[in-house]
């Protein structure tokens, strides 16, 4: 399996550079996800970091490097949206509340 050193910025790991699993595009996953176990043994904090672009790549708009940046809110990432899937939420109210 290939991996690619990958600087941290924020949070926690701020300025630690790790060996991260590139997938088949020779990419890192897009968000990164490190359980903390408890000292108190409760359930685990986990900390999230999402990839964003380190440099500019050879031509504009493209990065070949990335890195991670922190998540404090940790937000579940944004699943596959296709033309047929239910949006995420529905608007508030009955569909025929207008009609009454």
């Amino acid at each position: 399996m290939k991996t690619e050193d990958t600087p941290f910025e924020g949070g926690p790991m701020d300025g630690r550079v790790l060996p991260v699993l590139l997938g088949i595009t020779s990419h890192p996953p897009r968000t990164y996800r490190i359980p903390v176990p408890d000292p108190h043994g409760g359930p685990p904090t986990v900390l999230v970091y999402r990839r964003v672009p380190r440099t500019q790549g050879a031509r504009p708009g493209l990065s070949r490097r990335w890195k991670y940046e922190y998540d404090p809110e940790g937000k579940q990432s944004s699943r596959l949206r296709w033309p047929w899937s239910k949006p995420d939420a529905t608007p508030p109210g009955k569909p025929h509340d207008s009609d009454e």
